[in-house]
C-alpha cells in the first residue's frame, strides 16, 4: 500500500475546510483515510495560528516512513520546517 498525505475538504460551499490527511494512493479526495493529522483554513489570515494546526510528529513519522506529500501539503510542511522544497 503506497500512502500519501493531502487535504480532504469539508466546510459547506464557498467557505473550504480541509482536513490534512494520510490516505491510501488509490482512495478517493474526501472518501476513507487512515489517519488525520491536522487541519488547514485558507480563509483565516496567513499570519493566524490556527490556519495550519497540524501534529509534528505524526507527519515525521509517516515522512520516515515513505508517505508523499501532495504539493499543497507539502508547502505547508516547508512553512512549518518539516520538509525542504
Amino acid at each position: 500500500m503506497s500512502a500519501v498525505i493531502r487535504l480532504a475538504r469539508g466546510g459547506a460551499k464557498k467557505t473550504p475546510f480541509y482536513r490534512i490527511v494520510v490516505a491510501d494512493k488509490r482512495s478517493p479526495r474526501d472518501g476513507q483515510f487512515i489517519e488525520k493529522i491536522g487541519t488547514f483554513n485558507p480563509l483565516l489570515a496567513k499570519d493566524n495560528a490556527t490556519r495550519v494546526v497540524l501534529n509534528t510528529e505524526r507527519a515525521k513519522h509517516w515522512l520516515s516512513v515513505g508517505a508523499l506529500p501532495s504539493d499543497r501539503v507539502n508547502s505547508l510542511f516547508c512553512a512549518a520546517g518539516l520538509t525542504k522544497k
